[in-house]
């Protein structure tokens, strides 16, 4: 671990952003260049005092999924990250399809859209990344660990997943999961994650067994589809998905028409998310 070395590339890249590259208000008191070292740690989740000690080079070794956390804060590029994994002496995360290291360009992206329902998904379906509207919506995805991180698993594994989308939307969308997860295991092969999620699926799940010898191919998000939300109702959306140039993540937003009845509702969900989220704080 090169603690002078790390403490000066995360002050750097702290002080390189800007509060509205992450989503946040800058405010006119504001008189240090780039973010704050409380900002960083509220972001990545650690305490401010963790943070400043590793800027202070009298910090613990981070872990792996510390650094993997302030990665996604820093909106560092793939050779950035593994840069910040060598100086706190660990080693290089394995580039593969399934990396979740987010796109920095994606996470841009999403910063900007506070009135709508956005995620970055993984190529295996796992939500890496979701604003405040669609955790309202589809639940915390922090909340979640192992193969229960992926839609596709846990769609077919626990019966309450389902409440989120009709009855008559159930087989439609259990078919694209399945063959959005046919593409993932093609381009990683039966040693990846995917692998290891298919060969789990298909020991738990005979309605998967019989969709997965369909043998279904495809990438796709339905372009119009209805969100359940136990509060407000069913919500009408259309959805857009942006890729990454390898195909390995995308950003999937959710639209009401304008003037919908469906828009009204995404912004009682996002009065709502904030009462809830205060709640929470408190």
């Amino acid at each position: 671990m090169n603690r002078a070395a790390l403490a000066d590339f995360l002050r750097r890249r702290r002080e390189a952003l800007r509060p509205s590259d992450v989503g946040l208000v800058s405010g006119p008191r504001r008189r240090t260049p780039g973010l704050r070292r409380e900002e960083v740690a509220a972001l990545t989740g650690m305490s401010a005092d963790y943070y400043v000690r590793i800027e202070q080079q009298r910090g613990p070794q981070p872990s792996t999924q510390m650094l993997a956390a302030l990665a996604r804060t820093l909106r560092l590029t793939t050779d950035e990250r593994d840069h910040l994994f060598r100086l706190a002496g660990h080693n290089v995360p394995r580039r593969t399809p399934e990396d979740t290291h987010v796109a920095p360009a994606l996470l841009r992206v999403l910063d900007r859209m506070a009135d709508t329902p956005a995620l970055i998904l993984s190529s295996l379906g796992e939500v890496l990344v979701a604003n405040r509207l669609a955790v309202s919506l589809f639940g915390d995805p922090a909340a979640r660990t192992g193969l229960a991180r992926c839609d596709v698993y846990r769609w077919f594994t626990d019966p309450a997943s389902r409440a989120v989308y009709p009855p008559e939307y159930h087989d439609r969308h259990g078919r694209g999961l399945v063959a959005s997860l046919r593409v993932a295991h093609g381009a990683a092969g039966p040693r990846s994650r995917a692998g290891e999620l298919v060969r789990a699926l298909l020991a738990e799940s005979p309605e998967f067994h019989g969709l997965w010898e369909r043998h279904e191919v495809a990438r796709r998000f339905e372009d119009h589809k209805i969100v359940v939300h136990p509060e407000v109702g069913g919500i009408e959306v259309d959805c857009q998905a942006l890729f990454t140039e390898d195909q390995s993540q995308a950003l999937l937003v959710l639209t009401p028409r304008p003037g919908s009845e469906a828009e009204d509702k995404i912004r009682l969900l996002a009065v709502l998310g904030h009462q809830n989220f205060a709640a929470a704080d408190r």
